[in-house]
């Protein structure tokens, strides 16, 4: 299990006043970015890869802008 206790987490800033519905992502952990929900801070949360996390958010803005 990898040990989290120096997980710094933030939410993006796109977040804005939603009730809460946003996740949080701690990137500073070595080799890994852990995500979680923002309203359950203890429930279970994922962790991928740096390399997969790129892949990740390259894939989504490439989904949401459309190109």
């Amino acid at each position: 299990m990898t040990d989290l206790t120096g997980a710094v987490w933030r939410k993006s800033t796109r977040s804005g006043d939603n009730g809460g519905n946003c996740v949080e992502v701690a990137t500073n952990l070595p080799g890994i970015v852990a995500v979680r929900d923002s309203k359950d801070l203890t429930g279970p949360l994922l962790t991928f890869t740096a390399r997969a996390w790129i892949d990740f958010v390259r894939a989504a803005k490439r989904e949401i802008i459309g190109g």
